[in-house]
């Protein structure tokens, strides 16, 4: 069974982005990146809400074409380009770069998805958490805290209607040179 792993960058205060969507603030230098592209390379693919998707699709898609790219960057364009992704959205008409759109996170639609053949499965943005956390559908949070502290801005767990503790075990952690330190937490196996 494939896992679904919700997978963020945050400040130390628990804001993946400043208020008006800034991320200046995140530091990833190529250390970090080659992380990154290591974890994400085995995946089976990624899983977007539409925020994410395009923001994704507006630079990776040709960003290895920029003789100034980085090699962690090219790497990456490549990987994000070629791995299969599935984008959450109601109101977006098309999507490219291998991508699949779907208008709602339905449970049983994401335990198929679970059981299917592959590796594991990315989860990226706050508010599609947020669905498939409801619905009790994250198996592993791999939570990156950069070394800054911002004030406000989007919470990387938006408040949820009902109040519904997840117990979490801590499987990983890793501090990287730049400050930035992976917490990665799994949900415990069944007893």
């Amino acid at each position: 069974m494939r896992k679904i792993s919700y997978m963020m960058g945050m400040s130390l205060d628990g804001f993946i982005e400043g208020p008006d969507r800034q991320i200046d603030w995140h530091v990833v230098d190529e250390d970090l990146h080659l992380h990154f592209n290591a974890y994400l390379a085995s995946l089976g693919g990624f899983l977007h809400g539409r925020v994410v998707y395009e923001l994704m699709a507006d630079f990776w898609p040709t960003a290895d074409q920029d003789p100034a790219s980085s090699p962690a960057t090219v790497e990456f364009a490549g990987i994000w380009r070629d791995k299969p992704k599935i984008v959450y959205s109601r109101t977006l008409e098309r999507a490219e770069w291998n991508t699949t759109i779907v208008r709602d996170v339905v449970a049983d639609e994401v335990r198929a998805l679970k059981a299917e053949p592959g590796g594991d499965l990315s989860l990226g943005g706050a508010d599609l958490a947020a669905s498939f956390r409801a619905l009790d559908l994250i198996d592993e949070y791999r939570v990156y805290v950069h070394p800054v502290v911002i004030g406000r801005g989007k919470p990387i767990f938006p408040q949820l209607d009902d109040y519904a503790p997840t117990p979490l075990r801590l499987t990983e952690t890793k501090t990287f040179g730049n400050g930035v330190v992976l917490l990665n937490y799994s949900r415990p196996s069944p007893s």
